[in-house]
């Protein structure tokens, strides 16, 4: 009986690393930096997204919905932005890391990329073209209303809030 507080002292921080280095499961849906949101999910055997808002709703040049308007594919330019695929074919390139094809709306191109799982909560999609490698951070969302961009959620106690505080 000596012995085993000294196995479960030993082992502790075998399972508190465990417990620690848990990755994201990238199937769900996610939002960017901009408050625009992805949603990953299973296409096949692999990870594929599709954008499910974008923010501000409207493209400031048009007042109208974005739209797909940098794709060098003049059959795509004009479909809007949301429901765009931009994650494709993601296979697994190890633990916690995918390898596939990134598609840019920004710009309208496709580069090879990676999505990798930060935390239970967070993923970072990066692309590189030619030696330069850019990024977006990922938080997941978890049950939540998003409407336009926005937690309807978090704008209901806002407003609630605001109430009470306003003279």
């Amino acid at each position: 009986m000596k012995f085993l507080p000294l196995r479960f002292a030993l082992s502790f921080p075998v399972m508190l690393g465990a417990a620690t280095s848990a990755v994201a499961d990238p199937n769900g849906l996610w939002r960017a930096d901009d408050g625009g949101t992805l949603r990953i999910a299973r296409c096949g055997q692999a990870l594929c997204a599709t954008i499910v808002t974008v923010v501000p709703a409207n493209d400031p040049d048009t007042g109208r919905p974005w739209t797909d308007k940098f794709n060098s594919d003049p059959a795509k330019s004009n479909r809007p932005l949301i429901g765009v695929q931009v994650l494709f074919g993601l296979q697994p390139e190890g633990p916690g890391k995918w390898k596939g094809q990134l598609y840019n709306s920004d710009d309208g191109m496709t580069y090879e990329g990676h999505l990798i799982e930060q935390s239970p909560t967070s993923v970072r999609i990066e692309g590189c073209t030619l030696g330069v490698c850019g990024g977006d951070d990922l938080l997941k969302l978890f049950g939540q209303e998003v409407i336009g961009g926005y937690n309807i959620r978090r704008l209901r106690l806002f407003e609630r809030v605001h109430r009470i505080l306003a003279p």
